[in-house]
């Protein structure tokens, strides 16, 4: 229970922090890491604030668990990534 408190109090203030300071510079960051069709522009601002705030709670409280998914879904990336070059390179010839 102590946890979900711990989690529950990182989300608030991460959630807070992030709509607060949307237009002065959160929505420039994403915008440059996100690809054109995810930008941040529109209705989309409570859909990325709640989103950064449940990483960001999540990363907090449990910050070994949120690694390894990192690096398991960027080992996948790179399978998938791998597999399309090399059904391309297979297609060309």
């Amino acid at each position: 229970m102590t946890i979900f408190i711990i989690w529950l109090i990182a989300f608030c203030l991460i959630a807070y922090f992030a709509y607060q300071r949307w237009n002065s510079g959160v929505s420039q960051g994403l915008d440059k890491v996100l690809p054109s069709f995810l930008k941040s522009h529109g209705d989309n601002r409570y859909l990325w604030v709640i989103t950064l705030a449940v990483l960001g709670a999540t990363t907090l409280v449990q910050p070994v668990e949120m690694l390894l998914v990192v690096l398991l879904l960027g080992l996948i990336g790179l399978g998938i990534m791998a597999l399309a070059n090399w059904a391309g390179n297979k297609t060309r010839h």
